[in-house]
């Protein structure tokens, strides 16, 4: 029940904060802060007390949910699933921080929708009942969608929209993609089921895993994203409050990539091998086209947006190179995107609160008066470029080495944007808080420098000791087994999706 109670106390929690608003001022801030605390305290309470191995996907609640078409509430939890639920509670503890002064209106409300938005997330590591893991898919959407409509900037209703009918559509193919699993299962098994592990052991054509394929990941594409189904995410980053741009970088976009490795690699293996020369092709496409965009901004928020398609690109080289090197590099390259990026668009939000502007052309000289923002901002714009000693170069290098042996010549393209992120992570750096003072700015406070601190830490420390995760995300994903939590594996046969 780990799980379940960690989606179901930020759920409660969440709708506490909102009540607890109304009958007293300022009481849903710290309602929110002491319910992510204490709900990640006992994650990893319960991760270090279990004798699990979770090298494996460990199958922790199956119970019947809707029995008329078999579908189940069924949650496991492998490595991988791990680390992007830590990397979502830290970012959740940091999304509350960063609102801590920004929201002053409907904060109880604001409140909910963000914990709810990382419930949703949460559940989408964990479900490996399909139909589950749709539900749980929109469920982190709604309330994002409510974050960036109601707390954004000026033109946050056409960023939520755009978001929304981005999400949904891409989110149809996948639902259909998820109903004719179903079909074929009932059509070779005599009984419908949406369990992950049930279609690892289907045996479908090749032309039909092929469409299947698609359909999961256009979805997964749009969330990642990859061009040409990326231009939600500029107009979504630039216009969400600050907390929604941090979990938007941070851990929405990794759902994308979590969901192509889960699902479109492991149970389409032969599919995704067919359609391999295309990702790639995507991933460089993606990897410079969103360099070459970044160069060009002057909008602080935007500049970054644009980066986060460049250094997802990487990852989706990684995965579809179907090496072990360049899918260890593509799960520290997703961390570390997380922290740094978030790190960054926390940064802009500091700076919106101090001079109401994300415009870089109304910063430059910041360093003289906020020296330790200063500091902080050009290290977080060094691991955005692939600084050695931080966890974005080991990412990266893995993800690039690895992807050689399959792609030399789309590595070769690749590495340019290495070149384009430092170009535009200086100019970023040198128009913000380098030349002519326009004006002064407080420094950071306590709460501020709790929230670089944060994010900084991670970063050096898997930087210099990498295999704190390398360690445990050794093997590329090919048809997972899923075991039943103190037992013995569930029989099945893993199927090589399409032969």
């Amino acid at each position: 029940m780990m799980i379940t109670l960690v989606m179901l106390g930020l759920f409660l929690s969440g709708t506490l904060a909102w009540y607890a608003e109304y009958k007293k001022p300022d009481t849903a801030k710290w309602i929110a802060l002491v319910a992510v605390l204490t709900i990640s305290l006992a994650f990893v309470v319960s991760l270090t007390a279990s004798s699990l191995d979770y090298s494996s996907l460990q199958l922790l609640t199956r119970v019947s949910w809707i029995a008329v078409f078999n579908i189940e509430f069924a949650l496991a939890v492998d490595y991988l699933s791990i680390i992007l639920i830590l990397l979502t509670l830290v970012l959740a503890f940091i999304c509350v921080l960063v609102s801590w002064r920004e929201i002053t209106s409907q904060v109880g409300f604001y409140y909910f929708n963000l914990l709810a938005t990382v419930a949703g997330i949460i559940g989408v590591f964990t479900a490996v009942d399909l139909f589950l893991f749709f539900f749980f898919w929109e469920v982190m959407l709604l309330p994002m969608t409510a974050l960036i409509a109601i707390w954004g900037h000026e033109n946050r209703h056409f960023a939520a929209i755009k978001f929304f009918i981005f999400t949904q559509v891409s989110s149809v193919l996948m639902l259909i993609a998820i109903i004719a699993m179903a079909y074929w299962h009932f059509a070779q098994t005599g009984r419908v089921s949406f369990f992950y592990q049930d279609w690892l052991a289907l045996n479908i054509p090749l032309q039909h895993a092929k469409f299947a394929m698609l359909g999961f990941f256009i979805a997964f594409a749009v969330k990642l994203p990859s061009v040409p189904v990326h231009s939600w995410l500029p107009d979504a980053h630039t216009q969400a409050p600050t907390a929604g741009s941090v979990l938007l970088a941070g851990v929405l976009l990794k759902t994308g990539a979590y969901g192509l490795i889960r699902f479109v690699v492991e149970l389409f293996p032969l599919a995704s091998e067919w359609f391999a020369p295309m990702a790639a092709m995507l991933a460089v496409i993606s990897v410079l086209y969103g360099a070459k965009m970044a160069f060009a901004q002057q909008d602080f928020k935007r500049l970054v947006a644009y980066s986060s398609i460049s250094h997802m690109g990487f990852v989706m080289l990684a995965l579809f190179s179907f090496n072990a090197l360049a899918y260890q590099g593509a799960i520290i390259t997703i961390v570390a995107h997380g922290l740094s990026s978030a790190a960054l668009f926390s940064l802009a939000g500091m700076l919106y609160v101090r001079i109401h502007s994300r415009n870089l052309r109304d910063m430059g000289g910041l360093w003289q008066s906020a020296p330790r923002m200063g500091g902080f901002a050009l290290a977080f714009a060094a691991a955005a470029f692939g600084l050695p000693g931080l966890a974005n170069f080991v990412g990266e290098f893995l993800s690039l080495v690895g992807a050689f042996h399959r792609f030399p010549l789309f590595v070769i393209f690749a590495a340019i944007g290495l070149i384009g992120s430092a170009i535009y992570g200086m100019v970023l750096f040198q128009s913000s808080f380098q030349g002519p003072m326009q004006k002064p700015v407080m420094d950071l406070s306590l709460r501020e420098l709790t929230v670089m601190l944060s994010l900084f830490l991670p970063l050096l420390i898997i930087g210099l000791y990498p295999n704190m995760v390398l360690q445990h995300v050794e093997q590329t994903p090919q048809g997972a087994k899923v075991h039943v939590a103190g037992s013995s594996s569930m029989d099945s046969q893993n199927r090589k999706g399409g032969e």
